[in-house]
């Protein structure tokens, strides 16, 4: 593809970063954003455009859609990936917290959406990736408020890719499972918002355990593999509504079809295997 104009948001690492790296291989026009523009600086000079966005900013969302339309003339792609996590059992995160979760990972793709969209229907072309996680189809204890958010992103999709398919755009979601980033750093601070109530020292332990064994590069997979299936699901011309992406990956989301009951009780299973009573 020549010529092709991508927009994607959390270019800071991870997948964000990844992915920008893929679109410019692929010699697409790249316009890699982050909340600190000096963190996306050797982007620039790999090529890609870059601008500052906070995805929490509506005024910075609008500018930057402007920018990219006024340059290029149209947006190909847009990549919502920016992201973070609030995790923590759902009783000890403040309904701030839990507000700021969904400000950034469901009201920033809302805003980039509203703002791409009119120019996408005008051409009557383009795709929307919402980068979402296996956790937004399949909760687990100390998930509540991340899980929330990407269950809803993953509803909002559902409802948009029927929305605008008259208009020939498509709308992806990717579903990552565990990924080799510094998002797990990131989730740590987020429990010093945490009002503890000193009721679920087994869920913060589990967590633990869980991220110390799921980051330890034996589950988690490299940023590269999940930005190769954004391309892919941008260069198509006709890809799936989903992709879930990592090892075992489909198998976790088969759980999902078990009754609630059973996935309740596989939950209490593991939480007495590992020892803990509440």
């Amino acid at each position: 593809m020549d010529d092709h104009i991508a927009l994607i948001t959390g270019c800071s690492s991870g997948i964000g970063r990844a992915s920008a790296e893929q679109f410019l291989e692929e010699d697409w026009t790249v316009y890699a954003t982050a909340r600190d523009i000096d963190d996306v600086a050797d982007l620039a000079d790999a090529g890609a455009e870059t601008a500052k966005l906070d995805v929490t900013n509506a005024r910075q969302v609008e500018r930057v859609v402007d920018r990219v339309i006024d340059e290029q003339g149209r947006i190909d792609c847009l990549v919502n990936n920016a992201g973070t996590g609030q995790f923590g059992p759902v009783e000890d995160v403040p309904t701030d917290a839990l507000h700021d979760q969904f400000d950034v990972n469901l009201y920033g793709p809302h805003r980039l959406i509203r703002a791409v969209l009119p120019h996408m229907r005008q051409r009557e072309e383009g795709t929307i990736v919402n980068v979402s996680s296996l956790q937004g189809r399949l909760a687990a204890p100390g998930l509540g408020a991340y899980s929330a958010s990407k269950f809803a992103l993953e509803a909002m999709s559902d409802s948009l890719r029927a929305e605008v398919d008259p208009y020939g755009i498509d709308v992806v979601v990717v579903e990552p499972g565990v990924v080799e980033t510094g998002f797990a750093d990131r989730t740590d601070k987020s429990q010093e918002r945490l009002e503890q109530s000193g009721a679920y020292d087994g869920v913060y332990e589990a967590q633990a355990d869980r991220r110390a064994i799921e980051y330890d590069g034996v589950f988690g997979i490299p940023p590269v593999d999940v930005a190769t299936v954004i391309y892919d699901a941008a260069a198509m011309t006709d890809p799936d509504p989903r992709y879930a992406v990592g090892h075992g990956a489909k198998l976790l989301l088969a759980l999902r079809y078990l009754p609630d009951r059973w996935r309740d009780t596989a939950f209490g299973l593991f939480r007495r295997v590992s020892g803990f009573r509440r």
